[in-house]
């Protein structure tokens, strides 16, 4: 059973997302929130037209990025995943 209610874990993704928007935007790259209740972000390379759908997840005890590719990586690494994904979108 979690300790963590819905909300709050809706919360704590918006969250984690909005920070990784910050990162991506400050390298080039356009994101929107999407998906129910913005549970998505949606990142877009406007040079190369590639684009990626990023999720932040619980798991065990922390939370990780997700992304195509099998990209993966806990949300403390902000600003690697940013970079791998200016990499992959460009």
């Amino acid at each position: 059973m979690s300790v963590v209610g819905e909300g709050e874990t809706a919360e704590v993704r918006r969250r984690h997302l909005a920070a990784l928007a910050y990162e991506v935007e400050s390298r080039g790259l356009v994101w929107k929130f999407a998906g129910p209740d913005e549970s998505l972000l949606a990142v877009h390379g406007p040079r190369t037209g590639r684009q990626a759908m990023v999720v932040a997840t619980p798991s065990g005890d922390g939370w990780y990025y997700l992304w195509p590719g099998g990209g993966m990586a806990e949300v403390a690494r902000l600003a690697e995943v940013a970079d791998r994904l200016h990499a992959l979108l460009g």
